[in-house]
């Protein structure tokens, strides 16, 4: 099939290439002229496991073009997926401003019937806005569909080609029709294609992550009991996810959810539903806890040191999940924020996030090349990300260049009776 995508974000960028790996013609537009540049010599604008080679391999076999011509582009699709941003307004609503704009670009260029497919995360009801929009600036006929993207950030190039199901939200059988052909390769292994209607593909992928992000917010919350009456939240964690009913996926606590997904599509949820005169009271509860999560571990340092002023903090892990350079929604930037109010200073290092980092603290913090490099005179390591070269560090050369042996592991990943007996102070979540 002949497939436009419009955006080449996290979402666009996997869906082109994916696409385009199972012999599909694909075009992905950017207003971003340097942006398509870059992508054009295969320089990936993110860092994504599996993508950038899955990108330079189309782009050499002819399947995948980056483009700004989106006219063209919409007129040689038959397929047309929308996948540009849905940033946040401050009272949690999303902001449509880009889809609704790409919609009537994409009817103003129309010349045959198209599938126009929402694939940016959208609040409820946004399918019928799209076609309300595309309807008024085109007679070629259309169908409009909602078909939500279920990636993880450092797994969306195999989530997308081993799918767990495909959402489709349509309203007419020709639109359904052309997408099941679509994803048939796809779902070879049994996964299923889900038909439903608009509203309940739209309202699915929010349900989704807000259940994973309560799961977090839940057990993060048992944590800091457990820390209160001297548990341990390891042995209660597989307890409880030794129930069938519940399973073990998502019940590790740490210092707090991130990323581009759960905090704001909680808050989405939470805005929608009020606006129809609904308060989701366990959302706002979730939210809550999740923001009290990300400081409440900087109290930990506090209680320790007694004072941060002067002191220097290591932080190890600044994305807000292994395998991707996000930081959007970190935990980590709160928490260095409130390091730095305190007067400490931080060096900090991650593998893929150095970049990101930079834009975001500047000269206020530093940056090592080396995870080593962070800890040389370091009064103590914060791990705040857990990406697997952090598991089975050199625990003797880590004493040598800290001044002080002192962890703090937001993220569970070493024991504390491993700890103890290398001479470190330890300090973790819920143990």
């Amino acid at each position: 099939m002949k497939i436009a995508v419009v955006g080449t974000g996290y979402v666009g960028l996997v869906l082109g290439a994916c696409l385009a790996e199972t012999g599909n013609d694909v075009v992905c537009i950017d207003k971003d002229e340097a942006k398509v540049r870059q992508l054009r010599r295969g320089k990936m604008p993110i860092y994504e496991p599996g993508l950038e080679e899955m990108v330079r391999r189309n782009r050499a076999e002819k399947r995948l073009e980056f483009t700004k011509d989106l006219p063209k582009a919409v007129r040689s699709a038959a397929i047309v997926f929308i996948a540009v941003g849905t940033p946040q307004h401050e009272d949690g609503s999303a902001d449509l401003t880009h889809v609704l704009a790409v919609a009537g670009e994409i009817a103003r260029a129309m010349n045959g019937y198209k599938v126009i497919v929402d694939k940016s995360t959208v609040p409820v009801g946004t399918a019928a806005r799209v076609r309300e929009v595309i309807r008024k600036a085109t007679r070629h006929p259309f169908s409009v569909v909602s078909n939500p993207e279920f990636l993880k950030q450092g797994a969306a190039v195999e989530d997308f080609l081993k799918p767990d199901r495909v959402v489709i939200g349509a309203d007419d059988k020709r639109g359904e029709e052309i997408m099941r052909e679509l994803y048939g390769p796809f779902t070879r292994t049994g996964a299923p294609i889900m038909v439903m209607d608009c509203p309940s593909a739209e309202l699915s992928k929010y349900a989704a992550n807000a259940i994973l992000a309560t799961r977090i917010s839940f057990m993060n919350e048992i944590a800091n009991v457990c820390e209160i009456f001297g548990a341990n939240v390891d042995h209660v964690r597989k307890a409880v996810g030794s129930d069938r009913r519940i399973g073990s996926s998502f019940l590790f606590p740490g210092i707090g959810f991130g990323g581009s997904c759960f905090p704001k599509d909680i808050k989405a949820l939470v805005k929608f539903s009020s606006d129809r005169g609904y308060e989701f009271l366990t959302l706002r509860a979730v939210d809550r806890v999740n923001e009290a999560q990300k400081v409440r571990f900087v109290a930990k340092l506090e209680r320790h040191f007694g004072s941060l002023r002067g002191k220097t903090i290591a932080v190890w892990g600044l994305a807000f999940k292994p395998r991707t350079d996000d930081m959007r929604e970190a935990p980590v930037i709160p928490l260095i924020t409130r390091l730095l109010a305190a007067k400490a200073k931080v060096r900090a290092f991650d593998p893929q996030a150095k970049a990101v980092a930079q834009r975001i603290f500047g000269k206020k913090i530093l940056l090592a090349d080396k995870n080593y490099d962070a800890l040389k005179g370091a009064d103590a390591l914060v791990i705040a990300t857990e990406w697997n070269e952090f598991r089975e560090p050199d625990f003797s050369r880590m004493r040598k260049l800290m001044k002080t042996p002192v962890i703090f592991d937001g993220r569970n990943i070493y024991s504390p009776e491993q700890m103890k007996a290398l001479g470190f102070t330890y300090y973790s979540v819920g143990r």
